[in-house]
Order: structure tokens, then sequence, then C-alpha cells
């Protein structure tokens, strides 16, 4: 596959070369380029352990971002950085990322060996996240130069699982050229589970990773990765690995199963969902298998970036405000009532909503009670979202029938959402299952009280005020429209009749801590654990063997 150098254009990112040791072959990785600036000592925070992490994902903001998990790997990798680790993160280089935005750079190519003697020349390119953490793009336009991610408008893209299995194997290919040999490679949902599954199968004793440990963080259990088993040739496995403890799966491959079942470590993104996915209901057919690795699964609640989501310093928002001073909040819900033409009153809450309009997020319960709330209740209702054609068309009518008392952007803008966040007093989330949850959180940032359906991250980062005086919002149980309407009016009557009580509610979220450096402190936690683990079954303790980092052992 021919390639050629993007051209180079001016920004504020700094780039760097990962270190390694370049092939004496005109077609390996190449290694003339000078080096990504370091993140200066000063700025760094002390650690007594330096790891080489992996980030390995499909989506990463701002270059490629279709949902959540595009965030979690920018930021936890910044945060990451900040402590101090050697930190990349890789991608597939698809055609939608704007290359006149980034400075990227062309490194080289490699050969990519898969199954059934496929070749695929890879290239690799090189920019930065943050200014100084190393994001390597790959290259390969058959699979990666079309106007989607995982679909188009048509459907999910046939060969996805030779898609994201070919960028796998070339993760691992990519990082033997280089000569970087992480000690963690940290993998995201089925796309790039693989990875997990690659380590574990290549010969050890021609491996170079053999000591590298493997994470896989799982978003959301219900996107599995399922195919037809015809692809398993192509991907270089073994037909004897076909069987229902590993990748098998009612006749298909699940991609998503073989990397729970080859990793050495798995996460999700809070502790809740950790618990729900090994019950039936919750693990989306995967809770048995899950069950088997209970010992070695965690959740870890996902980070909020406070330098975009908060109110002090939040340029998108008509006026700054904290938990000291909240006349801001006040003009932001004056200006969130003039931008949507709600009627004008301070004394009148408004209940804010930012979401995907899917079954999923409980849109089909709150349709059943919006309409009798909004006519009985004394309240006005804001929602910026999109999804199913059935429930914009909705909103769109709910909009109209309630002009200045309901208002609706169906589609999505950064600063509308931040409007709402600000300008709300409530903020609902009837989510019918929530691996992690990012409203709720920036809801109790902003000093917006969620009222929000107990599952998954939201359990874990909401208290209901009415029962403990650290709460921080309302909850309800039953995944029900009678219980919606329930906690709803509940909300609306504690508003008209104990606004202290509200007061308390925003005050005690303002307060909470969300940042990801928490959840970045866990997660380096567990790597040290994981790595320690997998140097111990390589080797006994020995603090001289020069295969074990000293810093690893106290």
């Amino acid at each position: 596959m021919a390639l050629a150098s993007p051209k180079r254009k001016t920004t504020t990112a700094t780039k760097k070369t990962a270190k390694g040791t370049s092939s004496k072959k005109a077609t390996a990785l190449q290694k003339d380029q000078q080096p990504v600036k370091e993140l200066e000592k000063e700025e760094r925070k002390e650690t007594k352990i330096r790891l080489k992490i992996l980030l390995i994902a499909s989506e990463c903001s701002p270059f490629a971002k279709v949902g959540g998990l595009a965030d979690m790997i920018f930021s936890l990798s910044r945060s990451l950085a900040k402590l101090g680790h050697d930190v990349k993160v890789i991608i597939p280089f698809y055609s939608v990322i704007d290359k006149s935005l980034y400075n990227i750079r062309f490194l080289g190519s490699a050969c990519v060996h898969m199954g059934c003697n496929c070749e695929h020349w890879i290239g690799l390119h090189e920019t930065s996240l943050d200014g100084n953490i190393p994001l390597w793009l790959v290259e390969y336009a058959d699979y990666f130069n079309r106007r989607g991610i995982y679909d188009e408008p048509g459907g999910e893209y046939k060969d996805n699982a030779y898609r994201f299995g070919m960028f796998s194997k070339a993760v691992l290919e990519i990082c033997k050229e280089m000569g970087w040999i992480p000690d963690v490679f940290h993998v995201n949902d089925w796309q790039t589970s693989l990875v997990s599954v690659f380590l574990k199968i290549w010969p050890n004793l021609l491996s170079p990773f053999k000591k590298s440990a493997s994470l896989l963080t799982i978003h959301n259990i219900c996107y599995q990765g399922k195919y037809d088993a015809m692809v398993l040739p192509y991907l270089g496995i073994d037909w004897k690995l076909f069987t229902a403890d590993t990748f098998e799966d009612y006749g298909q491959i699940n991609l998503l199963k073989a990397g729970i079942v080859y990793s050495d470590f798995i996460t999700t993104v809070s502790p809740t969902y950790a618990k729900e996915i090994l019950e039936p209901i919750g693990g989306a057919g995967l809770s048995e298998i899950l069950r088997k690795r209970a010992d070695t699964l965690m959740g870890i609640l996902n980070g909020v970036d406070m330098e975009v989501w908060n109110p002090k310093i939040d340029p998108l928002i008509p006026a700054n405000y904290d938990k000291t001073d909240l006349k801001g909040k006040r003009l932001c819900k004056e200006a969130l009532q003039e931008k949507f033409g709600l009627q004008k009153s301070t004394n009148v809450p408004i209940v804010g909503m930012v979401t995907r309009l899917h079954v999923q997020k409980g849109i089909s319960l709150l349709k059943s009670i919006l309409r009798e709330a909004l006519a009985t209740e004394d309240f006005q209702f804001v929602l910026l979202g999109e999804g199913e054609k059935e429930f914009e068309d909705f909103f769109r009518r709910l909009s109209m029938e309630f002009s200045g008392k309901a208002a609706s952007f169906i589609g999505f803008s950064e600063e509308l959402a931040h409007l709402i966040f600000a300008g709300s007093d409530f903020f609902l989330m009837p989510s019918l299952y929530e691996p992690c949850g990012l409203g709720q959180l920036y809801a109790q940032i902003y000093g917006t009280v969620p009222i929000a359906r107990a599952t998954g991250g939201i359990v874990d980062s909401v208290l209901d005020i009415r029962q403990d005086p650290s709460g921080t919002g309302l909850l309800f149980h039953q995944p029900e429209a009678s219980a919606l309407l329930e906690v709803l009016k509940t909300a609306l009557d504690l508003w008209k009749n104990d606004p202290p009580l509200i007061q308390t509610a925003r005050i005690n979220g303002m307060r909470k801590n969300f940042s990801w450096e928490e959840s970045a402190k866990k997660y380096e936690e567990l790597y040290i654990r994981i790595v320690q683990k997998k140097y111990s079954s390589i080797t006994a303790h020995n603090p001289h063997n020069p295969y074990l980092p000293a810093s690893l052992f106290p």
C-alpha cells in the first residue's frame, strides 16, 4: 500500500516519536523524526513506579468520537501522564479525522500478517494529545477510509470483525517494530479485545510481550461484536478455540466474550455496573462467563474533565458561578428560558435533559407520563437530544402543544448542553440501565439536582436527599412509568414546599469530586497490581532479575 506523507500544519500541539530501534529494512517503521515534547519534570507528580501504558481504542477525542469512550480515552491518558507514566494512545486513522486541524506526521509502514496468508501494509502516523501524549494513528485505506467509524446510514459495516481484527494485530506489530513494549495494554470494548487474545496465543518463546499485562474495559456489555465464525481463519485463530468457553456464541464468534476470557483483568465503568453484569438480567448473555472471572473484575467510575465541565470557568455559559455564589446560575436559568422561548420565571423549576433518544435512556417511560405531568404540574421542560425518529417526533409535537412551557432541540450542540446543565434546576435521567452515565455527574457539578433511576453508575454517584443528609438528588428504582411520575412529582413538591432541602442537595452535589484524577489513581493502582502479578507468574521474585523493574518491589 503506497503512503503519502500528509501536509504539515501549524498547531500548538507537539509530537513525539516513540522510543525504539529502527529496522534496517526500508519498509520498517522509521525513527527519523524529532520527539514530541515530554512533560516537564516540574509538571509531573512524583510516582514511585513509572509504567508504559498503551490505551487502545476505536475512538479518542477530539479526533474521532461517537460516544463517551472517546472522552474517556482522552481524559484518562492525560491524567495518567500527569501521574508520571509513559502513556501512548492508538486508534485507527479514519478518513473522518480532519487532518487540517492537527499536525499529523507519517512515521513509516509495517506489514501485518493475518491468517490465510493475508498481508496488509499499514501506515503509522503520529500526532499528540494535549501537547505531550503521543497518539498513534493506524492507516489502512480499505478498512478505515469510509464515511463512518462503525457504520453508515444503511447500517453497520459488514466487515467490522475484519477491520478491527486487523487493527488489533497491527497494534502488536507496531509496538514490536518501534521497540516500545508496554507494561499494560489497556483495551476497550469488543473492537480492541482481540489484542488480549493475540497476546495470549502468540507463541510464548517468541513473544516480546510475555511480560505485558492486558486490561479490558467494558463500557457497555450490550455491544459484543458478534459475527460469522468464518472470520476466524483470517484472524489466524485456530478452530479448536471456537468453543463455548472462548469465542463461540450460538454459532457465531463473540469478540467481547473472547476478550473477557483472555484479558488478565477486566473493568467496567462503575462499581454497581460491575455487579449488575454478573446477573443474567444485566449480563446480556455473558453473566455466566463473567462470574468465572469475578475475582478479576472491578468497576471504576469514569471521571469528568474539570477543565471542560466547571461552572466557575466554563466559557460556554453566560455567567460563571460556584458553590459559594450562585448568582451566575440564576442568570444561566434566565438565559436558558430566553433561548428556548420559555416563560420568564425564577420561581418555576426547569427540568432539563441532555440525552440520546433511545429506549435504554428510559424515553419510553418519559413519553408515557410527560404530557400528564406538564398538564397538571407547575414546571418547565427542556430537552436536547437526537435518536429514534418516534421519540424525536414526540418531543417536537410536545414543544408545540406546550409552547412556553416545554421546548426541545433535536440534534446536538455543545453550547446548548452546557447551558442546560447550568440553567436547569433538575436534571432528568430515567435510564433503564446506565453503565456509568455522565449526565448526572455534570448536573451535580453545575448545581442541578438529578432525578434519576437507581442503576449502574447513577447508584455510585447520586445519593437520595430524602434518605441521606449528604444526598445530591432523588432516585427511583422500578423501571416503570408510575415510579418516574411519582419521583418527578416529589421533586416538584420539594421545590415548592422545602426549598432548603433542594438547596442542600444542590450544594452537596457541587462539593463532590468527580475529577479524572481520582479515577486515574484507581487505574494506576490496578495497573501496578496486574503487572506485578504478571511478572510473578513468569519468574520467582528476584530483585536482581533484569526483567523485573526494581520499582515494582518495595
